[in-house]
């Protein structure tokens, strides 16, 4: 699967008092960049509890940051699946300056797993959903 990238403006509310991205935002950055690229592949959260019973849950996430952003920056953050299988997707992801080929300033790896919506346990990904993502 090709990478999505998400345009983000840094506001107020993502930074420190100095003005500096806050290190939380990037998580939540990266977040968004994962769920755009699940409805690019014409699902989003909702339609996976309905039509399928199950979630999807951050099992984990590492950033590596590289150099600060501020306050009013254009960030692109992109997300890739790197793999696929079972009940588990992991994800490469990139926080780029003011470009889609700008910068990097964070770069992060993301596990994600499907869990059965009413039991809690791992369940593997829907068919529909498994065969998108490793087409």
């Amino acid at each position: 699967m090709t990478k999505y990238v998400l345009p983000v403006r840094v506001y107020l509310e993502d930074t420190d008092a100095q003005g500096v991205v806050y290190n939380a935002s990037y998580f939540r950055f990266m977040e968004r960049a994962r769920t755009e690229w699940l409805r690019a592949q014409g699902v989003d959260h909702g339609q996976l509890l309905n039509d399928h019973g199950v979630i999807l849950v951050l099992a984990s996430i590492e950033a590596r940051f590289h150099a600060p952003a501020k306050l009013s920056d254009m960030l692109y953050v992109s997300a890739a699946v790197t793999e696929a299988r079972g009940a588990r997707v992991r994800f490469a992801q990139q926080v780029l300056l003011n470009d889609p080929e700008g910068e990097l300033i964070c770069e992060g790896l993301a596990e994600v797993a499907c869990k059965d919506a009413e039991r809690g346990r791992p369940r593997r990904l829907p068919s529909t959903l498994f065969s998108e993502l490793n087409a």
